[in-house]
């Protein structure tokens, strides 16, 4: 290579180290970027399309597909799948994002019902997730909706206490592994009516045992009203920072509510800001795609996919309102 190609080589690699240190996550040494899953079901559904040489509806699944989305754990057993995803993130050099999503009673029997069985199976449970990430770095999600619940009147009998240990114990149990940064869901926009009423609980839960807590998981809306919120949130817990899903808030939620329309695959939403650490809000730590754009939210009672499951219509309308 002559002396010219070498500068060009030059210039590149520190444009490339460059990047790499301003989109770093805060407070790791770890990946600088977010783990994008080759085995997703968007990925799988960009393929098909791509064989029946549907080129137009491919593309638009590839703004999904190509994108960091995070990994929700609900298996019996976690320790085989979480330590296959963290391994491979590792050698990609890039930072996966999990969420924990096996609380017993889950979802409060809905959609999404399941978990674990007892308090002790889940303990059990999230000492084997803990374990399965070793040394690896990770970000965790713990537990969409399960401290929202409590508030929401879901656990009843004096259950409730018995969930915010249950919570703290995830946090405590996942803090000790060295890379692991963690946040404690804590609903969105339209669940926050005063955010006094939700310190204590989230104290509890170990929230300030963690990195901080999730916000607008699975949810719709923007991030101007996701800061807004989650920002009282955060100054009422002395400044505790957070991560705002942004997976699917391109256009808001759906302002004239439905019934079951205004959270469960409403119709008319679109992709938002792709996730990043630089986000423009100092308590803000990242903007995440924690709900899997294009998979659906449930049934809600009109013959839908399952949660979790590809919904092929209602991805590319999500991808086509992102313009």
């Amino acid at each position: 290579m002559n002396r010219y190609g070498r500068a060009i080589a030059a210039l590149v690699l520190s444009f490339a180290v460059a990047a790499c240190g301003e989109d770093s996550p805060p407070g790791t040494a770890g990946p600088a970027h977010f783990y994008v899953d080759p085995e997703g079901t968007a990925v799988a559904e960009m393929r098909r399309l791509q064989a029946e040489g549907n080129t137009g509806d491919a593309a638009l699944v590839r703004r999904i597909a190509e994108r960091p989305n995070a990994i929700w754990i609900g298996d019996e057993d976690p320790h085989a799948r979480v330590a296959d995803i963290t391994a491979k993130a590792q050698e990609a050099g890039q930072m996966p994002v999990l969420v924990a999503y096996h609380i017993p009673d889950r979802d409060c029997g809905r959609f999404s019902a399941g978990g674990a069985a007892s308090a002790e199976e889940y303990r059990s449970w999230i000492g084997r997730f803990a374990e399965a990430i070793g040394d690896r770095p990770a970000w965790v999600v713990v537990e969409p909706d399960a401290l929202a619940h409590i508030l929401d009147s879901c656990t009843q009998g004096g259950r409730a206490a018995e969930r915010l240990g249950l919570l703290r114990g995830a946090v405590e149990t996942l803090k000790k592994q060295p890379g692991v940064r963690v946040y404690l869901d804590a609903g969105n926009a339209g669940w926050i009516r005063n955010a006094g009423d939700w310190v204590e609980p989230m104290r509890q839960a170990g929230v300030t045992e963690a990195d901080g807590f999730a916000f607008n998981v699975s949810n719709f809306f923007t991030v101007e009203e996701s800061v807004a919120a989650a920002g009282r949130l955060s100054d009422a817990l002395g400044g505790v920072h957070y991560v705002i899903d942004t997976s699917r808030n391109g256009n808001g939620p759906l302002r004239e509510s439905q019934g079951d329309d205004s959270w469960c695959n409403p119709k008319g939403r679109a992709l938002g800001p792709e996730p990043t650490t630089r986000t423009g809000h100092e308590r803000v730590d990242a903007f995440l795609w924690i709900k899997r754009p294009g998979e659906s939210d449930g049934d809600c009672h009109r013959g839908e996919p399952r949660p979790g499951e590809w919904f092929s219509s209602y991805a590319l309308e999500l991808a086509r309102g992102a313009g």
